[in-house]
């Protein structure tokens, strides 16, 4: 199945510790291209997040986020430090008894003391895992939009193709005359001037005239290359190199094409031809 290589996903899950979110971008690139940014607790994930993303694309710049988001009120009791707390109680006591009037310690001051307690968490390996699973699943999503996105790409294409094919055919069938129209005036033209003229002559420069406006063997190497991107199309995978390379070359035709034309016709469908493949080439900018 052809793919697109822009595509967005996100995926979002909730932890111990907060919300867990992975967000992943792609567009296109040359080759594959990945960059993470992720939280300290999980950057020793890195390599194994690139080695899945290796495998499930081939080409496309994909940035990874990860974010950790803590819950404003996290679940589970507070742990107490039980001996820093008698620890503080009995300096905060020898303080207020050299003191006047001393303001009464409440507990929300005592909590604020660095150390007397720690909240929950989540043990690191537990959350690695739910952060390897949680880029899977995006990257599940990602592939699918890609899929999705693939396929319109490859339908715009194929109108395209249709197009050329259909313009190659049309081109073809109106060049005899094309070519007899020429001949008759070039020979109306000199029999305007009232000369005389060796007849061998004239033809043999009719025949060079013929065989330098003949475009058969531009036609014959455009239609295989439609027929060579209709198979690249049916195949499907990783195509878009090979689709631009044909493009390429279609285009080398089409230009070839015009500097033959001896005629308006011939002159318009290169144009159209030309205009129609600059078109695949854009939506093939973004297949995989």
């Amino acid at each position: 199945m052809i793919q697109s290589m822009t595509a967005f996903a996100r995926e979002s899950a909730t932890t111990r510790q907060g919300t867990l979110t992975v967000e992943l971008r792609s567009v296109n690139h040359r080759y594959l291209d990945c960059s993470f940014k992720l939280p300290d607790a999980l950057r020793s994930l890195e390599p194994r997040l690139r080695d899945k993303a290796s495998a499930a694309l081939s080409r496309g710049k994909l940035d990874c986020m990860i974010r950790l988001q803590s819950h404003a009120t996290q679940g589970g009791e507070l742990e107490i430090d039980g001996d820093r707390l008698a620890a503080l109680l009995v300096a905060a006591g020898r303080i207020q008894a050299q003191l006047e009037n001393p303001a009464p310690v409440s507990a929300l001051d005592v909590l604020q003391f660095p150390g007397i307690y720690s909240a929950p968490e989540e043990p690191e390996e537990q959350l690695r895992e739910q952060a390897l699973a949680l880029f899977t699943d995006a990257l599940a999503s990602m592939q699918q939009n890609r899929q999705r996105e693939g396929s319109k790409l490859a339908a715009l294409v194929q109108d395209r193709l249709s197009q050329v094919a259909a313009a190659v055919v049309s081109t073809r069938e109106i060049l005899p005359a094309l070519m007899q129209h020429q001949r008759d005036r070039i020979i109306a033209r000199i029999a305007d001037l009232k000369v005389e003229v060796d007849q061998g002559r004239l033809e043999q420069e009719l025949v060079y005239l013929a065989q330098k406006a003949d475009v058969d063997e531009e036609l014959d190497r455009l239609v295989a290359h439609i027929d060579e991107v209709q198979r690249t199309l049916d195949k499907g995978g990783p195509c878009g190199r090979r689709l631009d390379f044909l493009m390429q070359e279609l285009n080398r035709e089409a230009n070839t094409l015009s500097s033959k034309s001896q005629s308006a016709s011939t002159t318009q469908s290169a144009v159209e031809l030309k205009v129609l493949i600059e078109q695949m080439r854009e939506q093939i900018q973004n297949i995989e």
